[in-house]
């Protein structure tokens, strides 16, 4: 079953939306683990659901195949990336969903900004996250400045320029947090990828990896800003294989 939620935010009481799916056979007696998704820069909490592009089908199969409870937020904007805003909502979510369903444990993923978002939410809140996985996003605002367009949306998200507010893109750059990453971390990076470059991913899976995380880092020199199908699967399914079980 697919609901189109509203909520009121708490962060400015706005009204917000987000998309569930019920697993079949949905019993509001027994516990389910969470999916999240978060959308790429300029679609909305729908490219996830409905998207037939690789990443977002792989995202719906692995939470269907696994009797999951999927959900897919606008987290604030088409242009979000994760800002103060859209972290405030995704707190929220995660809160309202825990009130409505028995929730064992939540992962997120995403691709792009989503991608980049689901690292920045990570690093901020690793005790609301048991698993995440990234495709083709940034960990290091900082440095990031080959989109001309995002770079905009993130001034605008996080409230100002990289020169006028360096603490909060420092903030919200995954990269400089290694250590946050208590939770299975799994990348997926492209060595041709223009858009988004790989380098701050790459750097992190390492660093989290070299301090005993658990790390899969899947590159693929030759690609672009994309990711199939068949590593979408594997970096959710490694995310949710390598997280500890609720007891």
């Amino acid at each position: 079953m697919t609901q189109d939620i509203s909520f009121t935010a708490t962060y400015d009481a706005t009204e917000q939306r987000y998309v569930e799916v019920l697993p079949a056979g949905f019993d509001a007696s027994e516990e389910y683990d969470v999916l999240i998704a978060l959308h790429g820069h300029g679609s909305d909490r729908w490219q996830f659901v409905n998207d037939n592009r690789d990443e977002c089908r792989a995202a719906r199969d692995v939470a269907a195949d696994r009797g999951m409870v999927y959900v897919s937020p606008d987290y604030r904007a088409k242009t979000s990336w994760m800002g103060p805003a859209a972290e405030a909502d995704m707190v929220q979510i995660i809160g309202l969903l825990k009130e409505r369903h028995r929730v064992g444990r939540v992962f997120i993923c995403g691709a792009s900004m989503g991608g980049s978002a689901c690292l920045t939410f990570a690093a901020l809140h690793p005790e609301l996250v048991d698993g995440v996985a990234s495709m083709n996003g940034t960990a290091n605002f900082i440095e990031y400045d080959e989109f001309p367009e995002g770079v905009a949306a993130i001034t605008e998200s996080f409230g100002g320029t990289k020169k006028e507010i360096p603490i909060e893109y420092k903030r919200r750059s995954a990269e400089f947090f290694p250590e946050r990453f208590t939770m299975p971390l799994a990348i997926a990076a492209s060595g041709q990828d223009k858009l988004v470059p790989p380098g701050s991913v790459v750097r992190l899976a390492n660093m989290v990896k070299k301090i005993g995380g658990k790390v899969l880092l899947i590159f693929r020199e030759e690609t672009g800003h994309t990711t199939s199908y068949d590593d979408a699967r594997a970096v959710i399914e490694f995310a949710a294989d390598s997280s500890k079980a609720t007891t």
